[in-house]
């Protein structure tokens, strides 16, 4: 087995659940519903359970333990796509970034229960549980507000537009892509960037909302080797504040 293409392939989805449960964590108390508070609540806690386990996995592999890879590392040091760093803006951007995200889970779980390296395999199937009700969430909203009124169509297609690149980002090649693919460790990242495609576009063929054309869109790349936007750092240090003041604190 390949170790060092398992552990690049852990390390970018913990990270992404880290720091997409971070942002979603930061609606709470300020949902444009009650609803939508906990939910957006509920998920964040959700994120963040997945990375933890995630990362536990990568301890089992001879990495740091779970709180030390979370909480000490700086930006260049993380692997998470651009996407998931990006500030929440208004509650459309959020929502759509919740859809085009989580979809991308949701198919890259249900890959990986079929990866080779158990541990990961039996994880995914317990992950791919917890993401059927963040896509139904999505796709609920999704289908509503994207058939609504104006204002919310014209409002969700903007921020559908500008999150796209980034979205796209979330596919970037790893340098261990052939390692993966041939050890059946995964079955990369093109794969699921065809069937994230589809699953997107079927539910966006049920409203007024279009994606961009992908062959014209430059993907947003450079997350997954450490090249972050500027809201990455500030993030990580609010995100480890209480872990600097207390190391023995717990998750």
């Amino acid at each position: 087995m390949n170790t060092a293409a398992l552990k690049e392939l852990l390390y970018k989805m913990a990270d992404d659940q880290l720091i997409l449960g971070h942002r979603n964590s930061e609606w709470t108390g300020f949902g444009p519903l009650l609803e939508e508070d906990i939910a957006f609540s509920s998920m964040a806690q959700d994120k963040v359970g997945q990375s933890y386990a995630l990362y536990q996995l990568l301890h089992a592999l001879g990495e740091q333990a779970p709180d030390t890879v979370a909480f000490t590392r700086n930006a260049p040091q993380f692997h998470n796509c651009q996407f998931v760093e990006l500030p929440n803006e208004e509650y459309d951007f959020s929502l759509i970034r919740h859809f085009l995200f989580d979809t991308a889970e949701a198919v890259r779980f249900d890959m990986l229960t079929q990866s080779r390296y158990e541990p990961l395999a039996q994880l995914a199937k317990k992950i791919r549980g917890e993401l059927r009700y963040h896509t139904l969430h999505a796709n609920t909203w999704i289908r509503q507000l994207g058939s609504a009124t104006e204002e919310s169509i014209s409002r969700l297609q903007a921020a559908l537009d500008k999150a796209f690149p980034f979205a796209l980002g979330i596919f970037e090649p790893s340098p261990f892509e052939d390692q993966l693919i041939e050890e059946q460790l995964f079955a990369g990242e093109q794969a699921l960037r065809l069937r994230w495609l589809e699953r997107v576009q079927t539910i966006l063929a049920e409203t007024s909302l279009h994606l961009p054309d992908v062959t014209l869109t430059t993907p947003e790349f450079g997350g997954r080797n450490g090249h972050h936007t500027e809201h990455l750092q500030p993030l990580l240090d609010e995100m480890s504040a209480v872990f600097r003041i207390d190391p023995t604190a717990e998750w």
